[in-house]
């Protein structure tokens, strides 16, 4: 079954997807064969568990779809806990503990960080869908990270290391060290890839926007395309090619960062 593509029941063909996972190294997760979880404070709301530290991650993902009177009222987050929430389509308002509202429209997100949890509630009466991230925070002495709240259309986009067909967008501060991590969302128009094959410290879970494409994992190919989720662990060489004749290869990301990994 597939509760993001509603296909129940027996298949006509073989039991077969795209979906690969290679624990601690990297996955692959299509639509087809997610099934919806339950988490404790969602209400009228179908929510799919992506990355999570049993696959190696050191963070977890949600895909979570608010139907009509979607909420969460007992709080996303907790204790020593960070969160982002980006809205791939629709309108969700989210709230902080202090009763603080700001209304997400597609492409809005919001970072909430340490020990303040989010409240959710879907603004509308069709369905709303968002990527949600948890992650435990790395403190660091004299430095804190603040609430962010924006929409990426208001985001002035970069060339992605001088490429004008590979697009960046930086959704949270970079020069702040009170960020332990990040999320960007990354574009490919058609016929556009990676300079080179990454290899890297930082971790990646990706959500795809749009589009389609080849992927390197581990120095494998893969197919990818809208809807899609992909884990990259620490030094996994990684790469993609945009193959859409017209849609770009579009992704929402996180990645850890500023911080010294220890011995």
């Amino acid at each position: 079954m597939g509760y993001k593509n509603n296909n129940t029941g027996y298949r006509e063909g073989l039991l077969e997807n795209r979906s690969i996972i290679k624990k601690n190294n990297y996955a692959i997760l299509t639509h087809d064969g997610l099934v919806n979880n339950v988490v404790p404070g969602f209400e009228n709301t179908r929510i799919s568990i992506l990355g999570s530290p049993r696959m190696g991650a050191s963070f977890s993902d949600f895909i979570a779809e608010f139907e009509k009177n979607g909420k969460n009222t007992l709080g996303f987050g907790g204790p020593g806990i960070e969160t982002f929430v980006y809205v791939i389509k629709g309108n969700l308002i989210v709230a902080d503990e202090a009763g603080n509202k700001d209304a997400l429209t597609t492409g809005g997100y919001a970072f909430f960080p340490v020990d303040e949890k989010m409240y959710f509630e879907n603004g509308q009466t069709e369905t709303t869908e968002a990527f949600l991230y948890q992650r435990k925070y790395e403190p660091l002495a004299g430095y804190q990270a603040h609430k962010v709240i924006g929409n990426k259309d208001s985001v002035q986009p970069i060339e992605y290391e001088g490429m004008k067909d590979v697009l960046l967008w930086d959704l949270l501060p970079t020069d702040d060290l009170g960020f332990d991590m990040n999320f960007h969302i990354l574009s490919f128009s058609p016929g556009a890839s990676h300079g080179y094959i990454e290899t890297h410290y930082q971790e990646h879970g990706a959500y795809l926007l749009s589009g389609k494409g080849m992927y390197n994992l581990d120095n494998n190919w893969y197919p990818v395309q809208k809807g899609d989720y992909i884990f990259m662990a620490a030094y996994t060489p990684q790469a993609a090619y945009a193959t859409d004749r017209e849609e770009p290869l579009t992704y929402v990301y996180s990645k850890d960062a500023n911080r010294n990994p220890g011995v």
